[in-house]
């Protein structure tokens, strides 16, 4: 293996540890007017325009830069592009044809509260295939046999002795990671919630009525709490589709996540409506 392919692989591994999106770009098709470029070569750029390696080729890394936050925005796991398309006043790229492959790390999701509907969207979330995380105080509402098909028993199961800090270590990367609170009062969200804005995950909502949710929201601003992270979070959690049994609410929840993870409206699909 070549020393560029060891230092490729090994970036990839530190982004997917810390949640870093990025996209791997292969060429497969030289440039018609060839510039000594190698099929095969590959080239990586995360979220933030940080490079990995290069294509052998300045101009052309620098228009494959400029082109990945369109890719990584759009919900295109790969995609074959033609130079032309990201830079077409230089004509050096005719023909060349490069395959854009995003990387980012297991979705993970945390869930604060292992009752009935905590319980329910854990089940559901690892069917997804999110990396699940369920948390509680009562370790009789943990225990393994409740979660034992072949997806549940990857379920991390956590005993907190200490919500806030149960909540710090399993949101502590942040990027990639969602929080749902559904514990059983107010003053175990207040808890969950204080840790969770601390570490910026991608996501966090809080179960419970507008009036229950706005209490817990307004003690923590009476804290000092940050107002930007405040209004991140979803309160109540979920979208309205009429939920009523544990399983439903969690698909409410666990559809705002994927909504909010894939960029999607949480709008029908159809035109139909109710009349």
């Amino acid at each position: 293996m070549s020393s560029e392919s060891c230092e490729i692989n090994q970036a990839l591994r530190e982004m997917l540890e810390t949640g870093v999106s990025a996209v791997l770009v292969t060429l497969v098709e030289s440039p018609k007017s060839g510039a000594g470029l190698e099929i095969g070569t590959k080239f990586v750029v995360d979220d933030l325009g940080r490079r990995i390696a290069t294509l052998g080729w300045p101009p052309l890394d620098d228009a494959v830069v400029a082109a990945v936050p369109g890719f990584l925005s759009s919900r295109d796991e790969a995609k074959l592009i033609r130079a032309e398309t990201i830079a077409p006043d230089i004509s050096d790229f005719a023909g060349a044809a490069l395959l854009f492959e995003r990387i980012e790390a297991e979705p993970q999701l945390v869930i604060a509260g292992a009752g009935h509907v905590g319980a329910a969207l854990a089940r559901l979330a690892a069917l997804v295939g999110y990396r699940v995380t369920l948390i509680d105080d009562r370790a009789e509402f943990l225990r393994r046999e409740l979660f034992n098909s072949d997806r549940e028993t990857g379920i991390e199961l956590v005993v907190a002795k200490d919500w806030h800090e149960a909540l710090r270590i399993a949101t502590a990367n942040g990027r990639g990671v969602s929080v749902a609170i559904v514990t059983r009062g107010h003053k175990q969200d207040e808890e969950c919630l204080r840790a969770a804005i601390s570490t910026q995950p991608d996501y966090i909502g809080m179960i419970g009525s507008k009036r229950r949710t706005n209490i817990v929201l307004e003690k923590l601003r009476e804290g000092g709490a940050n107002e930007a992270a405040l209004n991140r979070v979803r309160a109540p959690i979920g979208l309205d589709i009429g939920a009523v049994s544990p399983e439903e609410v969690a698909l409410a929840i666990l559809a705002e996540i994927v909504a909010e993870r894939r960029g999607g409206s949480g709008a029908a699909l159809s035109s139909w409506r109710r009349a």
